[in-house]
């Protein structure tokens, strides 16, 4: 089921991301990009509405993840 990220306070959503964006094996690139970036990438995606925050039942948790249009 797909939240509305604007229903989500600021503190919830930045743990949400900042826990997405942190996750083993999302660092592939040539360099580090700061964790401040990364967070701002993401939220721009949100607001453009290129990715979503989707609540699972089955496993109680919540993750990011590409919007089908």
């Amino acid at each position: 089921m797909q939240i509305p990220w604007t229903s989500l306070s600021p503190t919830t959503l930045q743990a949400i991301i900042e826990e997405f964006v942190t996750r083993e094996g999302t660092e592939y690139g040539e360099h580090d990009v700061a964790l401040t970036e990364k967070v701002e990438a993401v939220k721009t995606q949100l607001k453009r509405g290129l990715v979503g925050v989707f609540y699972d039942a089955d496993s109680d948790s919540v993750t990011l993840m590409p919007v089908v249009r």
